[in-house]
């Protein structure tokens, strides 16, 4: 296989994408065209006609400005992206966006273009690779066995989010997971050296990698190296890939103004030049079209032969089979809720206190359900008892521990979600969801369903301050499209929002929850039992008609409840309707919304320990809103409820007001 070639036709293919869109990034699959061509061809071991075989290897371009170096490799390998598709890169309906978009394009793994954030997905994939591997395979039987590969440029090494998933996968030793680094010294704004002179090679190895350097144009040092990466097993690689950014370009190699825009007409004829391939557009040559449905049919091969193996695994271990196809599609136990402990009325608890008992139960019931927090699963009551830890060389259990890394966290949950084999949830505080937001983001762009659990919310916490204190969090996080927020309001609504949440298979959840006690509802005397899943409805009221509707989400229920109760005594008709989701009484129809708030009734008042924005949807021009748009302070929250005016009091008053 002449893989000088199959390097120079991925050059000819990026840099015609990019001029024919007149927008992109060619200088990276020009410089990283060598280390592509050598992976693809003598080591990845894939299936272009099913991109989801189970134990495919996972390639992550993580720089993912350089999209047309994947492109160009999927179309050369046979996945189902023609060469029509390259040439309408970044164009409208396109399966060639600017950034690889995971289920949009055929064989991409994960959405990247994030700096960073495709490192923290590769290390989610291979913490999943090694945790199947630990549960199914067998003496005879290995289900599980492949790599995961990275590309990755100078950016992301500069992110935040690469040191905390790199010294994690240090630590856990993940001996499968492959990084080559695009070490070229060019950003957008020129020489790396102006802000970036760590010595990679140093860190990497403090971090517990194994490390290699070479020339990343020279294919006998890239076989090499990766043949010496894949031969270690206990610890994760780097291979430090010394390249030219816009390799082969007469005039813009190894300069910055090749990293983000076209090359130009002239420059690009003068590049096909330079490397000795044809001036026609999107040229492939037949030889190498030929070499990669080589490649293609021993992947196919390969598969041929897992699936025969699978089928005897089947017959000699039937029960462990039916297991691995549950944990692969992600089947729930019937009648989910009947195997969760109910929570005995009249009493109060936290809801953080109450979701760490219905854990417990869902792990019992749900063997694939993992997870863990950002250092915190005491105070977010996520530890899964008797479940055992995942840690180095320790793959069997089920409790990760993330350390002090909250977007690491996120970016590593995305990984093991996008792999498949698991449910994965993650906890920290609420106010630290800012931390995890741009993985967040990334969940719900790839409609993943990996859940968030987020405590301490709003200012009930109390006496370490307004550092500490969401009061605009919740509110932030119902912005992101695609993302559920779920606020329970007792012990029962936070049963029923993991129910929803496991059952949520389009997209993340984000459950918010109280460190604080919260009174248990007794749904035997209430209106309504609980119906979180249309994410709200009347939980007390008195009269048919009501003078006023008061709505309330998670702790401020009780509040509007006890309000209602005082007015009612007042001869006022007042409904109270629990709000724990936005999002689920959005895709309600519109007559079970009206049954909840009927448009007759113009007289609204919410009532949520929160920054107001947002609740005139639902209160409407004549309604009021009762919430904190202001910083919090440190005093207990109890005082802190009274002094913002989130109190029965309070809430009695502004109806009275409004009534009147």
């Amino acid at each position: 296989m002449d893989l000088k070639l199959v390097a120079n036709t991925i050059r000819g293919l990026a840099m015609d994408g990019v001029q024919a869109a007149n927008s992109g990034h060619p200088g990276l699959p020009m410089g990283m065209a060598d280390v592509a061509a050598v992976l693809w061809t003598q080591f990845l071991k894939y299936n272009p006609q099913n991109p989801d075989w189970a134990d495919r290897d996972r390639f992550i371009l993580s720089a993912g400005h350089g999209s047309m170096l994947i492109y160009s490799l999927l179309h050369l390998a046979g996945y189902d992206l023609p060469i029509d598709e390259l040439k309408n890169f970044r164009q409208w309906g396109s399966k060639t966006p600017g950034h690889p978009e995971y289920k949009h394009t055929a064989g991409v793994e994960t959405t990247t273009g994030p700096l960073g954030q495709g490192c923290g997905n590769a290390v989610g994939m291979a913490l999943a690779e090694q945790m199947l591997a630990k549960r199914f395979n067998t003496r005879d039987h290995k289900l599980v066995d492949h790599h995961t590969y990275v590309i990755a440029s100078e950016g992301e090494f500069m992110e935040g989010v690469s040191h905390e998933v790199f010294s994690l996968a240090g630590n856990h030793g993940l001996g499968k997971l492959i990084v080559f680094y695009d070490e070229n010294f060019i950003s957008i704004e020129g020489d790396t050296h102006c802000t970036y002179t760590d010595d990679v090679k140093k860190r990497m190895q403090a971090y517990g990698w194994h490390v290699q350097q070479i020339d990343g144009h020279n294919h006998d040092e890239i076989i090499a190296a990766t043949q010496a990466a894949k031969a270690q097993s206990r610890k994760p690689s780097v291979i430090i890939c010394r390249t030219t950014i816009g390799f082969g370009s007469p005039n813009k190699a190894g300069s910055h103004v090749c990293h983000g825009a076209p090359l130009g007409e002239e420059e690009v004829t003068l590049t096909k030049k330079a490397l000795g391939i044809s001036p026609e557009k999107f040229f492939v040559p037949e030889e190498v079209r030929t070499a990669f449905a080589e490649v293609a049919a021993k992947g196919a091969q390969a598969e041929a032969q897992w699936n025969a193996l699978f089928a005897d695994f089947e017959t000699a271990k039937p029960r462990k089979a039916k297991e691995w196809n549950a944990c692969l599609i992600g089947d729930l136990p019937a009648k989910l809720e009947k195997k969760i402990s109910d929570f005995e009325a009249g009493g109060s608890i936290a809801t953080r206190s109450a979701s760490g008992k219905v854990l417990q139960d869902l792990a019992k019931a749900v063997p694939y359900l993992v997870g863990g927090s950002a250092d915190l699963a005491p105070s977010n009551n996520t530890y899964l008892k008797d479940l055992g830890d995942i840690g180095k060389r320790s793959f069997k259990g089920r409790n990760f521990h993330f350390g002090v890394r909250e977007l690491g966290m996120g970016a590593i949950m995305n990984g093991v979600q996008l792999h498949g084999g698991f449910r994965i949830f993650g906890a920290t505080f609420l106010v630290f969801a800012d931390f995890v937001r741009p993985a967040m983001r990334l969940a719900a762009l790839m409609n993943q369903p990996v859940i968030y659990v987020y405590t301490h919310d709003s200012f009930y916490v109390g006496e370490d301050g307004p550092t500490h204190q969401p009061i605009e969090t919740l509110m932030s996080l119902r912005l992101i499209p695609n993302l559920t927020v779920i606020r329970p309001s007792d012990a029962t609504e936070t049963k029923s929002a993991w129910i929803t949440a496991l059952e949520n298979k389009s997209g993340p959840t984000a459950i918010l929850l109280s460190r604080q006690n919260l009174p248990i509802f007794d749904r035997n005397v209430l209106p309504s039992a609980c119906n979180l899943k249309k994410g709200a409805y009347t939980i007390w009221e008195s009269g048919d008609v009501p003078d006023i509707i008061i709505m309330a989400s998670g702790s401020e229920v009780w509040v509007a409840i006890d309000a209602g109760k005082k007015l009612a005594e007042e001869g006022r008709a007042v409904r109270v309707v629990s709000f724990p989701s936005w999002e689920l009484f959005e895709a309600q129809d519109e007559s079970y919304k009206a049954s909840v708030l009927p448009a007759e009734c113009t007289c609204r008042l919410s009532v949520e320990a929160g920054v107001t924005q947002g609740w005139e949807k639902y209160v409407g021009t004549e309604g009021r809103i009762i919430g904190i748009n202001h910083f919090g302070a440190s005093a207990p929250g109890g005082l802190l409820a009274e002094k913002f005016g989130i109190t029965v009091e309070n809430t009695c008053k502004t109806a009275r007001e409004m009534l009147a």
